[in-house]
């Protein structure tokens, strides 16, 4: 697997080893490092999360999906992610925002057809202009922030794979 997470943190890799191997790697795996790491397994899907002792904020997860090969080798699709709370709330963050600069641009209009003035209006629409920049840079930070912990759960799944 590559040293380097770009912009959209996914990897896809075929090893050698059957699916029932890498299961069973991470089942022995899942006991070694639970003082760090909390791993899932699901049917053909392993699940990374870091606990919450190490855990910050900004701390990704890892999903794995398997797929067996016909010629009994396996296809492992990766995908790092941030933390469903802090997504969720981002996520609303920007509805707000967006539901915001909407809303006093419609005020704004009704203010310059009825030859009021939109002073206040133009300045709240510019408010959520910064804080939607605020939001997205605070997202470049976070994900250059949570860099070392994917490559840790880089390194998991490296040692899955090894076993």
């Amino acid at each position: 697997m590559e040293n380097t997470i770009v912009l959209r943190p996914r990897f896809s890799q075929d090893v050698s080893k059957s699916m029932e191997e890498i299961l069973k790697n991470a089942s022995k795996l899942k006991n070694e490092v639970k003082e760090n790491y909390r791993i899932k397994i699901s049917d053909h899907h392993i699940f990374f999360f870091i606990t919450l002792t190490k855990r910050k904020y900004y701390s990704p997860h890892l999903h794995v999906e398997l797929t067996e090969n016909e010629d009994k080798t396996t296809n492992i699709k990766g995908l790092f992610g941030p933390d469903q709370t802090v997504w969720t709330f981002f996520i609303f963050l920007h509805f707000i925002i967006a539901g915001i600069f909407l809303l006093f641009s419609m005020i704004a209009y009704s203010h310059w057809r009825l030859k009021q003035s939109t002073t206040l209006d133009f300045i709240i629409m510019g408010l959520m202009v910064i804080f939607w920049f605020g939001l997205y840079f605070q997202a470049r930070i976070n994900r250059k922030k949570c860099q070392p912990q994917m490559h840790e759960l880089n390194k998991l799944i490296s040692r899955i794979v090894e076993l």
